[in-house]
């Protein structure tokens, strides 16, 4: 999202689902969460900003915000005249509060997600991309320890390698998005870092374009990230994530990434295989153990070997006993900053590994099965909550709390207690 970081950005909007409304072809931008349906970003001239429309005369309530706002753009150290130009032409959108509204009723399995963010043709033009800025990918890998695969597998997801960067005024959504009061806060504040950005002159307002969500340029940062973590890798005086040059973009995801924690070397995570009658109860990420004490327990490489201790790892089960195993290592939670859904996680790793010559994954996947609707979710709580097994609320989120009453309840019906949100269960459940 992200960097991004700060707060792992736009997952933070729609938590650790995956739409299939981001469904879009392989080459698209596929994320964990509702994305827009990103055109290719075209620079305009600073003074050229008729594609944006005039301000909406008919928004008044709008226009009262932004003049409410004002002040409080002011007392953050914003110039007026940068207030006044990047609102000249801001308008309301109300296509931003549709998507942002558009909680998708149906999700993605963790497989067709995985088939469509790491397709044959995804991993096809990330070689050449790793071939077009191969001079300059090393150069970032040298200078922040993040491996060019890495780099190029978040740039991929985010934008299919920059071919989809979103032509979407960021003012404009962030102001619609702060006005619309949902999580006014939170867009508020990106709604001033964007300003402070402009004010530094890294770019103008009729060039801050990105998503409908305020995720800008190749490797899509929010505002708050730009400011922390971006970089002028280039040195012409500017941190240009919006260029057709992808230079500074792809430096500040390496630097977003080595500030929370990457270590050169270290795999973000390794397919494994879980021998009969494991128990299930030590998957998840909270607990940690060497891959030569996993080995112990029968957790080992899809080659039958032990996995280096490269460090502590966690058990990742993303489609419960039926389906691919992971070790993950820190690598895994650095990716996670970026983004914390674990499938996007897994789609990073998995291509970053594809961009190096690594093979696909060989585990099966439990296909003949369906991800829960967003209502079976929220039933699947309540049925838990009401046999006893407490979710702590019902948002239709499946989060540690949900998985940690799920395991406790297949456990006491002789399941295998994986934590996994599946129909079956459901279904004893009612």
């Amino acid at each position: 999202m992200n960097a991004r970081l700060a707060t792992s950005a736009i997952a933070t909007l729609v938590a650790l689902s995956f739409s299939s409304a981001s469904a879009e072809s392989p080459e698209r931008s596929l994320k964990p969460q509702v994305r827009p349906a990103a055109a290719v970003a075209v620079s305009r001239n600073a003074t050229d900003l008729t594609g944006l429309g005039q301000p909406r005369q008919t928004d008044p309530m709008f226009r009262a915000w932004v003049d409410d706002f004002r002040p409080r753009a002011r007392a953050a150290g914003i110039p007026d005249a940068v207030i006044d130009s990047a609102f000249a032409h801001a308008r309301y959108l109300p296509d931003v509060i549709e998507r942002d509204r558009n909680q998708a009723e149906f999700v993605m399995t963790i497989w067709d997600y995985l088939d469509r963010t790491v397709s044959e043709s995804r991993i096809a033009n990330g070689r050449d991309a790793l071939r077009l800025h191969g001079d300059t990918l090393e150069r970032i890998e040298a200078h922040y320890g993040v491996e060019k695969e890495v780099v190029a597998a978040i740039w991929g997801m985010e934008s299919a390698y920059g071919t989809h960067r979103g032509d979407t005024h960021i003012v404009s959504a962030l102001a619609t998005l702060a006005y619309d009061g949902r999580r006014a806060s939170f867009f508020e504040q990106q709604l001033i870092s964007a300003l402070k950005i402009i004010a530094s002159g890294d770019v103008n307002p009729g060039d801050m374009t990105g998503s409908w969500a305020g995720a800008m340029g190749h490797t899509q940062f929010i505002p708050t990230s730009y400011e922390a973590l971006a970089v002028d890798f280039t040195g012409d005086g500017k941190r240009d994530i919006w260029s057709d040059d992808p230079t500074d973009a792809l430096a500040s995801t390496a630097a977003y990434l080595a500030h929370h924690g990457w270590t050169k070397g270290m795999p973000w995570g390794v397919e494994v295989t879980v021998p009969a009658g494991f128990d299930y109860a030590q998957a998840g990420k909270d607990t940690k153990k060497m891959p030569s004490d996993w080995a112990r327990l029968g957790v080992v490489g899809t080659d039958g070997a032990p996995v280096r201790d490269f460090g502590s790892a966690s058990l990742l089960l993303p489609a419960g006993a039926q389906g691919a195993a992971f070790l993950v290592f820190k690598n895994f939670r650095a990716i996670a900053a970026y983004n914390a859904a674990d499938a996007y996680v897994l789609g990073v790793g998995h291509l970053s590994d594809r961009l190096a010559g690594k093979g696909p994954l060989t585990s099966e996947w439990p296909r003949g099965d369906r991800s829960l609707t967003f209502s079976e979710r929220q039933e699947l709580q309540r049925r838990l909550t009401a046999h006893g097994y407490d979710t702590q609320g019902v948002d239709g989120r499946i989060g540690p709390m949900t998985m940690s009453a799920l395991k406790s309840y297949q456990r006491s019906a002789g399941l295998a207690p994986d934590g996994y949100a599946s129909l079956s269960v459901l279904k004893r459940l009612r």
